[in-house]
């Protein structure tokens, strides 16, 4: 449904450091890097060469931000939840099932440096 998300960051180098290690264990790394017609640097990250998501230096966005990332598998959840935390990243929910959302619904939460919250979901069993 959508193609990509961007937003801004109070701390651009701080947000990349931390997307690009908490992103690696789910596959998606830093697929490209550019300088907007602003001047601000932006950085896409996704699989297979294909950006869907960016941020970039400038203003961080106010008010609630939640983005989740598909994971393959309740082993990537967890890696991400691991590396998320190592990278700076504060917890908001460990890896476990959430039957509220779905009898498979595996996922964890982390706030990311600006404060948003990012999840790592895995729908199917294992």
């Amino acid at each position: 449904m959508l193609d990509h998300v961007d937003f801004g960051t109070t701390n651009y180098e701080m947000s990349r450091e931390f997307y690009v290690t908490c992103l690696a264990p789910l596959g998606i790394e830093l697929v490209m890097e550019i300088t907007r017609h602003t001047g601000l640097a932006g950085a896409g990250f996704g699989r297979n060469s294909e950006p869907q998501f960016w941020i970039s230096e400038g203003s961080a966005i106010e008010g609630r931000l939640h983005i989740a990332f598909e994971a393959k598998t309740r082993n990537e959840v967890d890696a991400f939840y691991r590396a998320s935390l190592e990278a700076g990243g504060k917890s908001k929910g460990e890896p476990g099932l959430r039957p509220r959302y779905g009898a498979d619904y595996y996922a964890a939460f982390v706030f990311d440096p600006d404060g948003h919250t990012i999840e790592a979901i895995c729908r199917g069993g294992e």
